[in-house]
């Protein structure tokens, strides 16, 4: 009996292995060069940030580093337009607003000095509180809320679910995502140009604010703007969609100041970049393959062009004086910081900001 047991088990693992099964003509055998890569670009991006983030962040960069590698922790940016109590029971649930605490944090330039300072420190904190000084207060829209669940708590967010109206209570994005939307302080009638809007999370933050005259959408990818006309049509009502208060378009952005000038009182400009946690988790589509990487180091390029708009020194896109906010990732900081200083250097905006 014992016997009979033993070769049944040898019978049983000779048939899950399926290679018993194939004949030998049609054996391949497995190679690393071919079937995996020695260098996947997660590992590649992760030594970038490594060599990159080390020096740009300091003693911030190992916390930094290991938010990155782990799972993304998602905001609920609730829609004002659907007819379902979802606040209420997101806070039921023990969600907070991300945008009223990040209200009522205390500014750099207003948190205590520090009893012994150098000179450099003091003309540092001069120029903060004269700036301060300068700029009129920035009023948060009421309207934006951004629900998460509190610090150490990764429960995920259940899928939104749509309305009488077919319209989604909330939209899943990251909720930093948000605070460009806030620093670009929308007034009551303005005109506004998102210049890379896709995929659609800081134009829902935008019209949340009920605010908006006329909104103007673009993006250079032709997918990316099918993408973003579904996320519009789930969440926005359609008397709001149409062509009197909010357009779609494909252009080249680099190329947007030769179409329209001195046309938008708001601009927000997202420009595209590294994408430093897909980078990190994901192989597919990566901008660290090395099919990708000559577009990888054209992106600090690009970045400097969105900015500059082919207008000399100077935006065209905004009325002069009007602030025009652009967003970067801190792995090219050049581009940004450097593009960002050549223009404020010409221009000065009442409200000048930028993802540096």
């Amino acid at each position: 009996m014992m016997a009979l047991l033993l070769d049944s088990r040898l019978l049983l693992r000779k048939v899950k292995d399926l290679r018993c099964l194939t004949p030998r003509r049609n054996r391949v055998k497995e190679k690393w060069a071919v079937t995996r890569t020695k260098h996947p670009p997660t590992s590649l991006a992760l030594q970038h940030f490594d060599a990159t983030y080390s020096v740009q962040l300091g003693q911030l960069w190992p916390s930094v580093r290991a938010a990155l590698l782990s799972e993304r922790k998602y905001g609920a940016l609730l829609n004002h337009f659907s007819h379902d109590a979802v606040l209420a029971d997101l806070e039921a649930q023990g969600c907070r607003d991300f945008v009223s605490d990040t209200a009522t944090e205390t500014p750099p330039c207003l948190e205590q000095e520090p009893e012994v300072a150098t000179e450099e420190e003091s003309v540092s904190m001069k120029k903060c509180d004269s700036d301060s000084q300068q700029r009129p207060p920035l009023q948060l829209s009421p309207n934006i809320k951004c629900l998460v669940f509190p610090r150490g708590d990764i429960t995920r967010f259940k899928p939104a679910r749509p309305d009488m109206c077919g319209l989604l209570g909330y939209y899943l994005m990251d909720a930093a995502s948000v605070l460009p939307c806030l620093a670009l302080d929308v007034q009551e009638g303005h005109n506004v140009l998102d210049l890379c809007a896709a995929p659609g999370g800081k134009t829902l933050a935008l019209l949340q604010s009920q605010a908006i005259g006329f909104l103007c959408l673009n993006d250079a990818s032709v997918s990316r703007t099918l993408r973003l006309r579904k996320v519009l049509h789930s969440y926005v009502p359609k008397p709001l969609l149409t062509d009197e208060k909010l357009r779609v378009t494909s252009f080249d952005g680099t190329k947007w100041g030769e179409i329209e000038r001195d046309t938008f009182d708001r601009v927000l400009v997202d420009v595209p970049c590294n994408t430093d946690r897909h980078s990190l988790m994901e192989d597919d589509n990566n901008i660290f393959s090395k099919s990708r990487t000559g577009e990888r180091r054209k992106l600090p390029e690009l970045q400097l062009e969105l900015l500059l708009l082919q207008g000399g020194n100077r935006s065209r896109l905004s009325r002069w004086g009007d602030p025009l906010l652009h967003l970067h990732t801190l792995s090219n900081p050049e581009p940004g910081c450097g593009g960002t200083g050549r223009l404020l250097g010409s221009r000065e905006p009442r409200h000048p900001a930028s993802g540096c």
